[in-house]
């Protein structure tokens, strides 16, 4: 493969030697090879963003409609607002300013879309085993065979890989295989039919080849 010294060099100037460090480090210190792997890391993300982006949209829709069917209110962030910690109710405090501030009417399809992926994740956490799991959000997941716990790990480690991705990190050293299957697991949960279309339409294997993560 050709190499131009004199461009790759310019990219880690303009990258910065700090970014590219970790992937010198994959790569024997080779510059060449760490900019080809830098390349493979976006591709990764750009693939797995189109799965974890439709999970996400899965989880906290089929979240929403189980608070919201338990407390008979499409708001139902106003009346179980007793039930969220504080860093919770500022999240939908802060979702609600912003929409107006931006000329919206916060209504609550608006402010669900406005809550982060975390939010949503945080909302499975151990604290509300007994006041929203056992009660509520048990029935949001109709498939699952397993615990609160089963969902909220998988969660975790799907909010951290879309977390490192928005931050343009490195990827291609997680276990990838694992985390493209803990995906179609969380909407099998919710909904095998929705599995099966994210799965159908995932671009996760073809782009990853046979990067470390995806033979973990």
């Amino acid at each position: 493969m050709m190499t131009n010294p004199a461009l790759n060099t310019l990219l880690e100037q303009r990258l910065s030697a700090e970014r590219l460090a970790p992937y010198r480090a994959a790569c024997g210190g080779d510059l060449d090879a760490a900019l080809a792997l830098y390349e493979q890391n976006s591709r990764i993300g750009a693939a797995f963003w189109r799965t974890l982006g439709h999970v996400e949209v899965l989880v906290r829709n089929t979240v929403h409609a189980a608070l919201q069917d338990w407390s008979g209110r499409a708001d139902w962030y106003v009346p179980l607002a007793g039930l969220l910690t504080e860093k919770a109710r500022k999240d939908v405090i802060t979702a609600r300013e912003r929409l107006v501030r931006n000329g919206h009417v916060d209504t609550p399809g608006r402010v669900v879309t406005e809550l982060s992926f975390g939010f949503w994740r945080y909302l499975l956490a151990a604290r509300y085993e007994r006041t929203l799991w056992l009660p509520c959000l048990r029935g949001a997941f109709p498939h699952l065979t397993g615990m609160r716990k089963d969902v909220h790990d998988k969660l975790a480690g799907l909010h951290e890989l879309r977390n490192r991705i928005a931050h343009h990190e490195p990827v291609h050293n997680r276990p990838l295989r694992r985390l493209r299957a803990d995906a179609l697991v969380v909407a099998g949960w919710i909904c095998p039919s929705s599995r099966a279309w994210v799965g159908a339409g995932c671009w996760v294997p073809g782009t990853v080849g046979g990067v470390s993560g995806w033979r973990t």
